[in-house]
């Protein structure tokens, strides 16, 4: 590669494109840890983009109608952090660059959302980025039909690399982004053939340009490095009525004597080789030093936006002020006054006629009186609408000629579907949830934990949640589900027992403003057990008193979801043969761990024996039966500890022993 004649043929662009170079270096180097390559090779394309193409003010980084920008391909994370650096963002000075990859910096080794407020997304586990623009893309087209293109207009932009495109959940963004021509969407893929093993060519024969032209997707092949062709790229592609790709041909680590190999890779951090690439460059500063006419051209940059967001403050104040209102709530996350007054009615409602109900259908009972007083929600569901309730009539359906629709189709993409709705949350103004059956967990996975960890309400509606869904067996039966998602931090899982405790799950789960939900719900149908109607919102505090004992209390049984029922009538047994009795249902083990200790000794004192009811596995319920209170010689747990079998539900109870009889026997056992 030429770099004298890269320097001459564009020597203002060159100077700026450098400057992230140089930075990203330095910023490796005084870690000794880091992806050097990425942003070395990508530095032309960040340059064009963000000089003459992407909508932003850095002074207000959270402008609702700026142009999002998506560095799926975090590991190059030096590549937004000097550009941001650069354009001054007062979040990024240079003490943040020079802190890069240390304990406290907003300059983490991957970019984090929560750090700073023009980190879009949290990327880095490799394909999620790409998969996150396709719900970022959607969020903008829904608020474009809801409000308006004179508020809301904007593109969502993408750098992308190899790996993001190995990765199967790119399959599942790229072609729900071509079915739906999300036209504002625009990924640049760096072409550059290196992963960390060696040549692309090592794992993958993939024709990337003919994979995204088979999707839908309008490509461009360009050089990478030519900032002309560049720009006409991205001049193009903003003109299309189809998402775009432009295949940007780059060499990784530029002008280093890691050029064009898996070294490029990681982090550059040999002095001499370091000093002999920034020499190649023009380079002549020291470490950390941009000169001073070069940072000033990048600050005009970081301004260009600053007239085009107060035209945009003019016209959204002339917007109607209902409107207005209703679009600054939804992006503060705040919920309308009058959900909890929906709620309570609905609740009083299902307990006056007490109807035994799955609790996924209870969930579609109680979305039918939210989504109409909530605009902000967007459902969908993986292909299993029918199953898992997830449709309301009031919704609409999301489409190129319905762009306002709230109810997406997503197909049999579980991770895509996923990892669209937590892009829908990032770009704000949005409430997704989305369905699939519980055990598909596994398949959006990763996508829930990434929810957790940029903290993100997205709502996962997990249905058929047990051996309860019978006849299609254990590779559809969740047994380890339901730990699983509890192990993972912040997040709230649901299992509520009947409609009413599904309401309350609901109407938490749609005011969090930083926290996941995960609604565990039934395929068969389930008594109501909340008969007396409270105002309060019990969910809330994870686990209450249903039923008190009578007499002498010996008793506490512990269940959550479809066993709440059987400890309930576990409970009659017992008090029959003069066992006083506790029920204690426990929709919710992080909320109840989440109280203080006097509320928990109030509804788990000491004393009594312990029995934990729940069509899963043990692991999560040790705190609940030996400690708090308890003792491991008096505690026992009703549940699985193995998958399931293909037979109807009832069957299936009787065979592993999750029965009335069977709860009461463990508790006698243990008296």
């Amino acid at each position: 590669m030429d770099l004298n004649a890269l320097r001459t043929a564009n020597p203002d662009h060159w100077s700026k494109a450098t400057a992230i170079r140089a930075l990203t270096l330095d910023a490796v180097a005084a870690a000794n840890s880091g992806h050097s390559g990425m942003p070395m090779g990508m530095a032309d394309v960040a340059t064009v983009l963000f000089e003459n193409h992407l909508k932003f003010d850095a002074a207000n980084p959270l402008w609702p109608d700026r142009d999002r920008f998506i560095l799926s391909a975090g590991h190059g994370s030096m590549l937004i952090y000097s550009l941001l650096h650069l354009v001054g963002d007062a979040q990024f000075p240079l003490e943040e660059i020079k802190n890069f990859r240390q304990m406290g910096a907003r300059t983490a080794g991957h970019p984090e959302n929560f750090l700073a407020d023009a980190i879009e997304t949290t990327t880095g586990p490799l394909g999620q980025g790409i998969a996150n623009s396709v719900g970022f893309a959607m969020a903008e087209e829904i608020q474009r039909a809801t409000y308006g293109a004179k508020v809301v207009d904007h593109f969502t932009y993408v750098i992308a690399g190899d790996g993001c495109l190995m990765e199967g959940v790119s399959q599942e963004a790229i072609t729900l982004a071509g079915r739906h021509q999300l036209s504002k969407l625009i990924v640049m893929w760096d072409n550059n053939n290196i992963t960390i093993d060696g040549p692309v060519t090592l794992s993958d024969r993939t024709d990337q340009v003919a994979r995204f032209e088979a999707a839908g997707w309008h490509v461009v092949e360009i050089d990478g490095h030519n900032p002309a062709e560049i720009d006409a790229a991205l001049t193009e592609a903003r003109k299309s009525d189809k998402p775009s790709m432009i295949a940007c041909k780059t060499h990784i680590a530029l002008g280093h004597a890691a050029q064009d190999t898996s070294k490029g890779h990681g982090a550059l951090t040999d002095a001499d080789q370091m000093a002999a690439a920034k020499a190649a460059y023009g380079w002549t500063t020291g470490p950390f030093e941009v000169p001073a006419d070069v940072k000033s051209a990048w600050e005009e940059i970081g301004k260009r936006g600053a007239a085009e967001r107060a035209a945009w403050e003019e016209r959204f104040e002339k917007m109607p002020r209902a409107k207005r209102e209703t679009f600054n709530r939804a992006l503060a996350l705040d919920a309308p006054k009058k959900l909890s007054a929906t709620i309570k009615a609905f609740k009083k409602q299902m307990s006056e006629t007490a109807p035994k109900l799955a609790t996924r259908a209870s969930s579609e009972k109680t979305l039918e009186v939210i989504n109409p007083i909530m605009p902000e929600t967007v459902g969908g569901s993986a292909d299993l609408t029918g199953s898992n309730n997830t449709k309301t009539s009031d919704l609409g359906v999301f489409d190129t000629d319905n762009r306002a629709g709230r109810y997406v189709y997503w197909g049999v993409r579980e991770h895509g579907m996923s990892s669209a709705m937590n892009g829908m949350a990032l770009h704000g103004g949005v409430r997704p949830y989305g369905g699939t059956f519980m055990c598909f967990t596994d398949y959006a996975r990763p996508a829930m934990r990434l929810a957790a960890l940029m903290q993100v309400p997205t709502v996962f509606v997990m249905t058929h949640d047990s051996i309860g869904l019978g006849e299609d067996g254990p590779t559809h039966q969740p047994v380890e589900h339901l730990a699983m998602s509890r192990a993972t931090p912040n997040t709230y899982v649901f299992r509520p027992a009947d409609t009413i405790e599904t309401a309350e799950a609901w109407e938490i789960a749609l005011t969090a403003k930083k926290t996941p939900s995960v609604l565990s719900l039934t395929r068969q149908g389930l008594p109501t057990v909340r008969l007396e109607h409270k105002n309060n919102n019990l969910v809330e505090k994870g686990a209450y008193v249903l039923a008190d004992s009578e007499g002498k209390r010996q008793v506490i049984l512990i269940a959550t979801g479809s066993e709440v029922h059987l400890a309930m009538q576990a409970r009659e047994m017992l008090q029959a043969e003069g066992i006083g009795t506790r029920v204690v249902s426990m929709p919710c083990m992080e909320l109840f761990a989440a109280q203080d200790e006097a509320y928990r000794k109030r509804i788990l004192p000491g004393g009594a024996v312990r029995v934990g009811v729940e069509a899963g596995v043990q692991m999560g319920w040790d705190r609940w039966l030996f400690g708090e209170r308890g003792k491991s010689n008096k505690a026992a747990f009703v549940g699985m500890d193995r998958f399931g079998a293909s037979a109807p539900a009832e069957e299936l109870f009787e065979k592993f022993g999750i029965t009335a009889q069977g709860v009461a026997d463990a508790a006698k056992a243990l008296l």
